[in-house]
């Protein structure tokens, strides 16, 4: 891994090649399986605890946060190289207008259908996930639209949001002055976190503006600590967008070894305790943090990625290609809100997972979500590529003329130096 913190400016060039990179099939088979793993820890069945965490003290929300993190790095990157900053800036803000017209839309799906189901059938556990929206409301809308409220489940795409409206100005910086300063900060941050830095920051908001939404409804992710995820995928994919493959420095023997004994260790700890290290209401569980983003589990994270970089080769030339969930990452922010969807509707429908009901019923009702999803997925592919044709097709319209002149100015240069 090439990891230059103080890389010297980059100027994109005035008139770069539009030429994209072949799509990273392998990316978007790990997107993919997150998807799956987070279907299968949110859907109401008795799959949920055994198949959550399965690589260690790691969930799939990490996983997705990060490659996520990696991938705009990486493109937006090129974007920067290639058409210029203004570009870059443009780029990350529709992308961040549709991650929000998505939780807008997860958002009035659950206070308008789900709202009336939970209350009709009735469902104790939909009515305890909305419960401030059922008590207040208008404020309750109104801020969930701010990014404020953010009820459970719903709460990951607002960090998204707000990490990729801040992600043009980290980029900029990066790659103009270097990400020591960048990578030191969020690692402050994060450090600051775990002493209840988002508890202050919320303290004083209420303080300075009587803000009603209580502090454990504005998300469950502590945003200022899974910015440290958010800021290394961003800075490793725009280092590997300027870095080829072949030009990155092997990761020492010594780091491979302390990261396959570290998360070899996690892997085996977890499924021998399950999802936590220790017994329920021991104190030190806190290093092992999910929402915190705790030191220990951060370490899980980093071995992890040490591994899969590393041996990134071998898995790709090894593994067989899971085309299913290939698609499934291909699209995988519509697929991830069919998952929100399908979640909430079998909370209303069936309700949490109890022993007396059938493992056929929860077999069914898992097969059945993962079928949905990938048909979510395909039709997406679908509409993508007819979107792509389409605009091909009108581009192809649109330099019709000018390829035309183009060939008659090239014929008429030829007949003079001819002529000459």
């Amino acid at each position: 891994m090439a990891a230059n913190l103080t890389s010297p400016a980059i100027h994109p060039p005035r008139s770069a090649a539009k030429s994209g990179r072949p799509r990273m099939w392998e990316l978007d088979a790990v997107r993919g399986l997150m998807l799956v793993l987070m279907l299968s820890t949110h859907l109401p069945t008795k799959f949920a605890i055994p198949t959550s965490q399965p690589f260690g003290f790691v969930s799939a929300a990490e996983g997705f946060v990060l490659l996520s993190a990696y991938m705009a790095g990486l493109v937006y990157t090129q974007r920067y190289m290639r058409d210029g900053i203004a570009a870059m800036h443009k780029a990350f803000l529709r992308r961040a207008l549709v991650v929000y017209a998505c939780q807008a839309a997860c958002l009035l799906f659950l206070f308008t259908l789900i709202a009336v189901l939970g209350l009709t059938i009735p469902q104790p556990d939909v009515q305890h996930l909305m419960w401030y929206y059922l008590q207040q409301p208008t404020t309750a809308f109104l801020s969930a639209l701010a990014l404020i409220y953010n009820p459970p489940l719903l709460d990951i795409l607002p960090i998204y949001v707000i990490f990729m409206l801040i992600s043009p100005w980290v980029l900029s910086i990066g790659l103009r002055h270097g990400w020591r300063t960048i990578l030191t900060i969020s690692g402050l941050l994060w450090f600051a976190t775990q002493f209840g830095l988002s508890q202050y920051l919320y303290t004083w908001l209420v303080d300075l503006t009587g803000l009603p939404v209580p502090f454990s409804e504005t998300g469950a992710f502590e945003t200022f600590g899974w910015q440290l995820l958010w800021i290394f995928g961003l800075w490793l994919g725009a280092t590997h967008a300027r870095v080829p493959a072949e030009q990155r420095r092997p990761f020492p023997r010594m780091l491979v070894v302390g990261a396959a004994f570290i998360a070899g260790t996690f892997f085996i700890w977890r499924h021998l305790t399950g999802q936590a290290p220790f017994p329920d209401g021991e104190p030190i569980n806190f290093l092992w943090d999910k929402w915190h983003l705790a030191p220990m589990r951060l370490l899980n994270v980093f071995a992890l990625v040490v591994l899969a970089m590393h041996y990134d080769g071998w898995l790709k030339r090894h593994l067989p290609r899971v085309r299913f969930l290939e698609t499934m990452g291909q699209s995988s922010l519509s697929v991830f809100c069919a998952h929100l969807v399908l979640v909430l509707l079998a909370l209303c429908m069936v309700g949490l997972a109890t022993p007396a009901r059938s493992s056929w019923t929860d077999a069914a009702l898992y097969i059945g979500s993962v079928v949905v999803l990938y048909g979510v997925a395909v039709i997406m592919r679908s509409g993508k590529a007819v979107a792509a044709a389409r605009q091909e097709k009108n581009l192809q319209k649109q330099a019709g003329p000018s390829h035309a002149l183009a060939g008659a100015g090239a014929g008429k240069c030829n007949v003079n130096r001819g002529e000459r």
